[in-house]
Protein backbone atom coordinates (compact mmCIF):
# COMPACT_ATOMS: atom_id res chain seq x y z
CA UNK A 1 0.00 0.00 0.00
CA UNK A 2 1.13 3.47 -0.83
CA UNK A 3 1.16 6.65 1.86
CA UNK A 4 -1.69 8.32 3.68
CA UNK A 5 -3.59 10.73 1.62
CA UNK A 6 -4.16 13.70 3.69
CA UNK A 7 -6.93 16.38 2.22
CA UNK A 8 -6.21 19.53 3.52
CA UNK A 9 -8.25 22.83 3.36
CA UNK A 10 -5.98 25.09 5.65
CA UNK A 11 -9.27 24.70 8.19
CA UNK A 12 -8.63 23.97 12.13
CA UNK A 13 -10.34 21.16 11.30
CA UNK A 14 -8.02 19.79 8.73
CA UNK A 15 -5.06 21.52 11.27
CA UNK A 16 -7.10 18.86 13.70
CA UNK A 17 -6.91 15.65 11.10
CA UNK A 18 -3.27 16.63 11.05
CA UNK A 19 -2.98 15.80 14.56
CA UNK A 20 -5.07 12.51 14.93
CA UNK A 21 -3.63 10.83 12.45
CA UNK A 22 -0.18 11.49 13.68
CA UNK A 23 -1.46 10.41 17.07
CA UNK A 24 -3.45 7.29 15.41
CA UNK A 25 -1.57 5.77 12.38
CA UNK A 26 1.67 4.84 13.91
CA UNK A 27 2.61 2.42 11.16
CA UNK A 28 1.54 4.90 8.35
CA UNK A 29 4.63 7.33 8.24
CA UNK A 30 4.74 8.40 4.63
CA UNK A 31 1.98 10.99 3.65
CA UNK A 32 1.12 13.32 0.71
CA UNK A 33 -0.85 16.69 1.40
CA UNK A 34 -3.43 17.28 -0.96
CA UNK A 35 -4.97 20.91 -1.36
CA UNK A 36 -7.32 20.85 -4.23
CA UNK A 37 -8.62 24.08 -5.76
CA UNK A 38 -11.59 24.32 -8.18
CA UNK A 39 -11.05 25.10 -11.72
CA UNK A 40 -11.87 29.45 -12.01
CA UNK A 41 -13.91 28.65 -14.92
CA UNK A 42 -16.14 27.60 -12.56
CA UNK A 43 -16.65 31.16 -10.74
CA UNK A 44 -17.77 33.30 -13.38
CA UNK A 45 -17.48 36.48 -11.51
CA UNK A 46 -13.62 35.65 -11.72
CA UNK A 47 -13.48 36.12 -16.13
CA UNK A 48 -12.26 39.40 -16.84
CA UNK A 49 -14.41 41.70 -19.67
CA UNK A 50 -13.14 39.32 -22.45
CA UNK A 51 -14.30 36.59 -20.54
CA UNK A 52 -10.84 35.42 -20.45
CA UNK A 53 -9.78 34.42 -16.77
CA UNK A 54 -6.33 36.57 -16.59
CA UNK A 55 -3.18 34.36 -16.07
CA UNK A 56 -2.12 36.27 -13.10
CA UNK A 57 -5.43 35.45 -11.54
CA UNK A 58 -4.61 31.62 -12.45
CA UNK A 59 -1.00 31.99 -10.87
CA UNK A 60 -2.10 33.50 -7.82
CA UNK A 61 -4.65 30.92 -6.86
CA UNK A 62 -2.01 27.81 -7.99
CA UNK A 63 0.47 29.74 -5.45
CA UNK A 64 -2.29 30.34 -2.77
CA UNK A 65 -3.33 26.54 -2.92
CA UNK A 66 0.93 25.32 -2.88
CA UNK A 67 1.27 27.51 0.30
CA UNK A 68 -1.89 25.92 1.56
CA UNK A 69 -0.68 22.12 0.86
CA UNK A 70 3.13 23.09 2.04
CA UNK A 71 1.45 24.75 5.34
CA UNK A 72 -0.03 21.02 5.57
CA UNK A 73 3.00 19.01 5.08
CA UNK A 74 4.55 20.91 7.74
CA UNK A 75 2.10 20.33 10.40
CA UNK A 76 2.15 16.30 8.92
CA UNK A 77 6.10 16.60 9.53
CA UNK A 78 5.63 17.75 13.37
CA UNK A 79 2.94 14.82 13.14
CA UNK A 80 5.58 12.35 12.43
CA UNK A 81 4.88 12.16 8.98
CA UNK A 82 7.10 12.11 5.66
CA UNK A 83 5.07 14.75 4.21
CA UNK A 84 4.81 16.13 0.51
CA UNK A 85 2.65 18.56 -0.18
CA UNK A 86 0.61 18.07 -3.50
CA UNK A 87 -2.16 20.56 -5.23
CA UNK A 88 -4.50 19.87 -8.20
CA UNK A 89 -7.32 21.08 -9.75
CA UNK A 90 -10.43 19.60 -9.32
CA UNK A 91 -14.19 19.96 -9.04
CA UNK A 92 -16.22 18.52 -7.51
CA UNK A 93 -13.45 18.29 -4.99
CA UNK A 94 -14.43 14.85 -3.14
CA UNK A 95 -13.79 13.02 -6.80
CA UNK A 96 -10.74 15.04 -6.97
CA UNK A 97 -9.49 13.73 -3.68
CA UNK A 98 -10.10 9.71 -4.60
CA UNK A 99 -8.58 10.08 -7.64
CA UNK A 100 -4.99 11.03 -5.95
CA UNK A 101 -5.60 8.44 -3.85
CA UNK A 102 -6.36 5.85 -6.45
CA UNK A 103 -3.23 7.32 -8.53
CA UNK A 104 -1.22 6.46 -5.51
CA UNK A 105 -2.74 3.49 -3.87
CA UNK A 106 -3.24 5.40 -0.68
CA UNK A 107 -3.38 3.30 2.46
CA UNK A 108 -5.67 5.57 4.37
CA UNK A 109 -7.48 9.02 3.28
CA UNK A 110 -7.66 11.69 6.17
CA UNK A 111 -10.17 14.17 5.87
CA UNK A 112 -11.48 16.58 8.55
CA UNK A 113 -15.27 17.06 9.01
CA UNK A 114 -16.51 20.56 8.96
CA UNK A 115 -19.49 19.07 11.23
CA UNK A 116 -22.35 20.37 8.59
CA UNK A 117 -25.56 19.51 9.61
CA UNK A 118 -28.73 20.67 8.67
CA UNK A 119 -29.78 23.54 5.90
CA UNK A 120 -25.85 23.85 5.82
CA UNK A 121 -25.38 19.84 5.19
CA UNK A 122 -28.33 20.04 2.53
CA UNK A 123 -27.16 22.96 0.80
CA UNK A 124 -23.29 22.72 0.74
CA UNK A 125 -22.58 19.26 1.30
CA UNK A 126 -19.98 17.69 2.79
CA UNK A 127 -16.92 16.44 1.60
CA UNK A 128 -15.92 14.11 4.13
CA UNK A 129 -19.12 12.49 3.60
CA UNK A 130 -18.90 11.91 0.12
CA UNK A 131 -15.03 10.69 0.00
CA UNK A 132 -16.31 8.10 2.73
CA UNK A 133 -19.46 7.06 1.01
CA UNK A 134 -17.65 6.62 -2.46
CA UNK A 135 -13.76 5.37 -1.26
CA UNK A 136 -12.43 2.12 -1.85
CA UNK A 137 -10.49 2.11 0.87
CA UNK A 138 -10.19 3.34 4.65
CA UNK A 139 -11.61 6.68 5.37
CA UNK A 140 -10.36 8.25 8.85
CA UNK A 141 -12.74 11.18 9.54
CA UNK A 142 -11.25 13.40 12.30
CA UNK A 143 -14.00 15.12 13.89
CA UNK A 144 -13.68 18.52 16.31
CA UNK A 145 -15.52 20.72 18.76
CA UNK A 146 -16.99 24.03 17.24
CA UNK A 147 -13.68 26.22 16.40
Amino acid sequence: MGPVLIAYDGSEFAKTAIEQAGRELKTEREALVLTVWQPLSSMPFVAGPSGQIPSEVVEGVEKSAANVAAEGAELARHAGFEAEPVTVEGDPVWRKILDVADENDAAVIVIGSHGRTGFDYIAIGSVATSVSQHAGRPVMIAKTASV
